[in-house]
């Protein structure tokens, strides 16, 4: 395999800024994939005399790992990372090889803290646009502590392994040799699962904000940089920074910007946020809402944050089917990103739930991939656009079901198969297959809310055209309201206008 003129190029750039000498530690193996891998590491070492190849022994093959010289690093890629890894190769060359990190100081300090021996796996696909992030934090963890490596697998490349942990999404994360966790993870969401997050004390004792955003979506963003740039104090308490945009594989409407994906979109948008004077609590989840002389924010680790106004901005989340089988076999089968996952069910049999414009788009994605896909609607006729549906028909592997009330998630350790309801006929039928992807729409993240502001039956919170709720100095903008669309534009215009209605209600009050 050769290495195309564009990946060359950029390689070529990225090398130029190494600071110190690298040494790569190759096992080779036999077949394609080892051909591929060793025309890769080839062409690193050719391209900079910074770079030296030596042989050795490693856990897989093929794999190579990134060293200083005369010390382990302790990152490993199994495979070879390309598509998607291509930058977390990068960064790795360039971490390894002195060049600092763009992370909060705290953040590298709770890494140098962390004691004991850590043995990270990561098991990935390279089509993947959520594994990045765990593979870059997790090799990121093992330059800073000398305790800490991590090894990047390739699922497609280690089938037999893959099967053998009955993995069945992706990123799929273990930690010496146990089950750690799944899907997307920022290096923040890992410390906290380690147990060295920032703790309530840290939190509690926060002077109160002019402007405290709830959620980190696009609206949350948006929000926070408005009122940011008023000159008042502003903070983001948010789970996940970047919200459901990080799950997005191509944006093609975001106006100015022909095509980007989810994970830039979000990087771009953060990186924005710290141009600001904006203090950003991540990996904290809201508990309760509720009025005093200040609008107080308890947080599920009990830590209360105080503030003069409030945007809340918590988005929505993938809706589940709710039938037997469904929360048993998550991630053993059940899936919710055909993106991502899709790899690991090639030559398979699956299930697409929903006849939207995403349940569409995923049958047609997975139908380059599996066996055979069969798409099950509960109403009478798809509802995805005329030109997906048409694209949709023309692929010999599908079978359409309309009037399909599904029932049953069947299986034992993993999907085995999935029973719905004729609707007309009122007949139960059984299809066998082994994967089954949920696409049937959003559900607003606001059940932590109560009754404390108006919500639509649905869930979502009722504003005006302000952005205020029904509770005085409380906004709220994005998915989780009652605004007709969810588009990352509208969220992010509606996190504009939220935050300069919070701006209005502190000088009138």
């Amino acid at each position: 395999m050769k290495l195309d003129q564009e990946i060359k190029a950029q390689l070529w750039q990225y090398l130029q800024l190494l600071e110190g000498d690298i040494v790569l530690k190759v096992n080779a193996g036999e077949g394609a994939a080892t051909e591929e891998m060793l025309a890769l590491v080839d062409e690193l070492a050719s391209m900079s005399p910074r770079i030296s190849l030596e042989q050795a022994v490693l856990d897989r093959a093929p794999s190579f790992s990134v060293n200083r010289v005369g010390e382990d690093t302790g990152i490993t890629f199994a495979g070879t990372p390309l598509g998607h890894e291509f930058t977390s190769l990068v960064l790795a060359l360039l971490q390894v090889s002195g060049r600092a990190p763009k992370v909060e100081q705290s953040v590298i300090d709770q890494i140098k803290g962390i004691r004991g021996e850590y043995r990270f796996e990561s098991y990935i696909s390279l089509s993947c646009h959520n594994c990045p992030d765990v593979v870059q934090a997790l090799n990121l963890m093992s330059v800073l502590n000398p305790g800490i490596t991590h090894t990047m697998i390739d699922g497609a490349v280690f089938k037999e392994e893959v099967e053998s942990k009955d993995i069945m999404s992706v990123p799929t994360v273990f930690l010496n040799g146990e089950m750690f966790g799944g899907g997307r993870m920022t290096i923040e969401d890992i410390l906290a699962k380690m147990g060295t997050g920032p703790d309530a004390a840290e939190l509690e004792g926060k002077e109160p904000f002019d402007v405290l955003v709830v959620g980190g979506g696009p609206a949350g963003a948006s929000a926070a940089i408005y009122a940011a740039r008023k000159g008042i104090r502003t903070g983001i308490v948010a789970e996940r920074f970047g919200g459901q945009v990080n799950d997005t594989l191509g944006i093609e409407n975001f106006i100015s910007v022909k095509y980007i994906e989810g994970p830039q979109l979000v990087a771009s948008v953060e990186q924005q946020v710290k141009d600001y004077n904006i203090d950003v609590m991540k990996t904290q989840r809201a508990k309760r809402l509720e009025k005093k002389e200040l609008i107080e924010l308890e947080l599920e680790n009990g830590a209360v944050l105080k503030s003069k106004s409030m945007i809340i901005s918590t988005g929505a989340r993938w809706r589940n089917l709710g039938v037997p089988g469904e929360a048993e076999f998550k991630n053993k089968g059940v899936a919710y990103c055909p993106h991502c996952d899709g790899p690991l069910f090639t030559g398979k049999d699956v299930a697409v739930i929903g006849g939207g414009n995403s349940g569409i788009e995923a049958a047609i994605d997975l139908a380059g991939i599996v066996n055979h896909v069969t798409v099950l609607e509960f109403a009478a006729e798809l509802k995805a656009d005329a030109v997906l549906q048409d694209r949709l028909h023309s692929l010999p592997n599908v079978t359409v079901v309309t009037n399909a009330q599904t029932k049953l998630i069947t299986g034992e350790d993993k999907v085995n198969g999935i029973a719905y309801m004729d609707r007309e006929t009122e007949e139960t039928r059984h299809i066998e297959l082994q994967g089954v992807f949920v696409q049937i729409g959003l559900v607003p993240n606001t059940d932590w809310l109560g009754d404390t502001v108006e919500r639509t039956r649905m869930g979502e919170i009722v504003v005006n055209s302000h952005g205020a709720t029904s509770l005085p100095g409380v906004f709220a903008a994005g998915d989780c309201t009652n605004s007709p669309y969810k588009q990352i534009i509208i969220s992010m215009g509606s996190g504009a206008t939220a935050a300069l209605g919070a701006f209005d209600y502190l000088i009138r009050n």
